[in-house]
């Protein structure tokens, strides 16, 4: 489309990702990440699905994440999607819910959807600040405004281990995914592993899940890659390190999940690198 815009800047800072979409028409297929994602609809209109709920969010409602919460969306009509975000890694996650309760834990927030919250405008200052790259005590004051009133109103507390739960197989067939997921892995694969059948186990992991195998490997694949990118590793390479079969392949599955295309997402991590040696 010729006026989107998809737009992401990392905060050395805070430690956090900001992304900003505008006039984007895009389905984002069932998915997860590792990170707490916090977004509000600036304009447009969404189907929304996570955990088995359905939702229809709108401009100004505020939308949390958790940490393997599997969810997709799409438009519900013709009109584009404007829509910004912060993704905060557990390990700021953490540190942050320490600082705030004194307590060390990962919080799991229980509703992902706060219609008009008025959290919302303070996100959007935020979102605006980090965006501008502005370095002052307002922007790091409303990063933790904003955090302890979702964690002390909004929250429970979770640890790592209990963010999914599943069978003993369904586990171990996660297990094998996360630790092999450079590998072109399939499902007569996963079934001798469990002993389960294959029709079995395909019907039990979605729906212990919300996601099919393949859907999740791509999306630890993703994960991966993201971290390679950051570390500037050209796509071409990342694409074979994390098994996908080429670099298409890997693009297009890329910009499905984050919005954005391999190059684009390495190159606010060079830029970043390259502010920090002109300081």
């Amino acid at each position: 489309m010729l006026n989107e815009v998809r737009t992401v800047c990392f905060d050395t800072e805070l430690s956090i990702e900001a992304y900003n979409f505008k006039g984007i028409m895009q389905k984002f297929p069932n998915h997860f990440h590792d990170y707490y994602v916090i977004g509000f609809i600036e304009n447009g209109k969404r189907y929304l699905s996570c955990k088995n709920k359905q939702y229809i969010i709108e401009t100004g409602d505020l939308i949390v994440f958790n940490p393997g919460d599997i969810h997709t969306c799409e438009q519900i009509d013709d009109r584009t999607l404007d829509y910004r975000c912060i993704n905060v890694k557990k390990d700021v996650m953490k540190k942050i819910t320490f600082e705030i309760t004194g307590k060390e834990y990962l919080p799991n927030f229980m509703e992902f959807v706060l219609f008009r919250n008025e959290l919302t405008s303070s996100l959007k200052e935020l979102h605006l600040m980090i965006m501008d790259e502005e370095k002052n005590l307002k922007k790091d004051e409303l990063f933790l405004f904003i955090m302890e009133q979702l964690i002390r109103e909004y929250s429970n507390p979770v640890s790592e281990m209990t963010i999914q739960e599943a069978s003993a197989e369904i586990k171990t067939v996660c297990d094998y995914l996360e630790n092999n997921y450079m590998e072109n892995i399939t499902l007569n694969q996963l079934s001798n592993l469990t002993g389960l059948s294959k029709y079995y186990l395909l019907h039990s992991f979605t729906k212990q899940k919300g996601i099919s195998p393949y859907n999740y490997l791509q999306t630890i694949r993703i994960g991966k890659a993201k971290k390679m990118l950051e570390q500037g590793v050209a796509p071409i390479d990342v694409a074979f390190k994390t098994g996908f079969t080429d670099q298409s392949h890997f693009t297009n599955f890329f910009k499905k999940l984050i919005g954005l295309t391999p190059k684009q997402y390495m190159n606010i991590f060079i830029n970043r690198c390259r502010s920090k040696e002109n300081e």
